[in-house]
């Protein structure tokens, strides 16, 4: 698998720069440092190339966006934010045949413009888009974006219909919030780094955007075998990470609330992954104390003393009494 990192000119903008699908990498996209004049006709040749969209900016905005694509093997992953713009598919660029399926997970305020009709969408809501046909959507405000560039071919077997009457706003469900999150913790190159990782998290995304956007019976019951539950231990892991960051007890109750499902389910999920719920809260407590001691007391003579001069106590001594009381 071949990887490419575009460097680019000083806006990480690079016109030259293509995706193929068998490629993997990340593609930053930024106006900064390029002059105001010179925006838009940078932006729009570096992603027609990357997703073969065109741009357009908006009377009396200054235009400004800062984002990052990210290319797998049958998937394309944009994330960032930007001011108002219009974006789409003219007749010249559907004549290029390409009929990809491009979900906006989450959009700002806008204007889905398709057939001769105007669809208003709320912030935050999700479109499903089809590069085979012609149209547009204006982001009407600033917004942080977070959207997929699909093939076609590999999610017809798991959609129940693909037509044109298909195409349009996504009611909001389970799935796209679940998808939401699980793209979320991919924005970490690092997750990415392996090509069999790589097509594990293809296989997910697919389960769960045909989840979200109408999947076929066997394929939602094999999605929710599979990309399902993947996606949704990862949100419960996430959900954990943020609470230990703010110092929150963590209670398997709570996060079941939070996450809509039960605590057997959470269990079950973490002994389907080899491990068991309480056994991962403790590895990411001392995976936390490791970081922490690592990144800000290398030296740990310096941290008993630096602890004793706020606490009045070493940390034996406190570890001592909250285990007498």
């Amino acid at each position: 698998m071949k990887s490419r990192h575009a460097k680019g000119d000083q806006a990480g903008i690079d016109p030259k720069a293509s995706a193929p699908r068998d490629c993997f990498g990340t593609f930053p996209l930024s106006t900064h440092g390029v002059p105001e004049a010179r925006r838009v006709a940078a932006w729009r040749d570096g992603i027609k190339r990357i997703v073969r969209l065109d741009v357009e900016a908006l009377p009396d905005v200054c235009f400004q966006a800062d984002l990052t694509i990210r290319i797998l093997p049958g998937l394309g992953i944009i994330s960032g934010q930007h001011s108002p713009f219009r974006v789409g598919r003219s007749r010249t660029l559907v004549a290029d045949g390409n009929d990809d399926l491009v979900l906006l997970v989450r959009t700002g305020n806008g204007v889905l413009s398709r057939r001769n009709r105007e669809i208003p969408v709320g912030s935050g809501d999700s479109i499903l888009l089809s590069n085979g046909h012609v149209g547009s959507y204006v982001f009407a405000s600033p917004a942080k974006i977070l959207a997929l560039g699909l093939p076609r071919a590999p999610l017809k077997p798991l959609l129940r219909d693909l037509d044109v009457t298909r195409l349009g706003p996504v009611p909001r469900n389970d799935a796209l919030r679940l998808l939401d999150n699980y793209l979320t913790v991919l924005e970490n190159d690092r997750v990415l780094a392996s090509p069999q990782l790589c097509r594990t998290v293809v296989a997910h995304v697919y389960d769960l955007v045909a989840l979200a956007v109408g999947a076929t019976r066997d394929a939602a019951a094999e999605a929710g075998e599979r990309g399902l539950r993947a996606a949704r231990l990862c949100a419960i892991k996430a959900d954990i990470a943020d609470g230990l960051h703010r110092g929150s007890d963590i209670s398997i109750g709570e996060l079941a609330a939070r996450q809509r499902v039960t605590p057997r389910y959470i269990q079950m999920l973490f002994e389907a992954a080899g491990t068991t719920f309480t056994q991962f809260v403790l590895g990411e407590r001392l995976a936390r104390a490791h970081r922490m001691l690592i990144n800000r007391f290398g030296d740990l003579s310096y941290f008993t003393r630096s602890f004793r001069r706020a606490y009045g106590a070493r940390p034996s001594e406190v570890r001592d009494q909250a285990t007498q009381s």
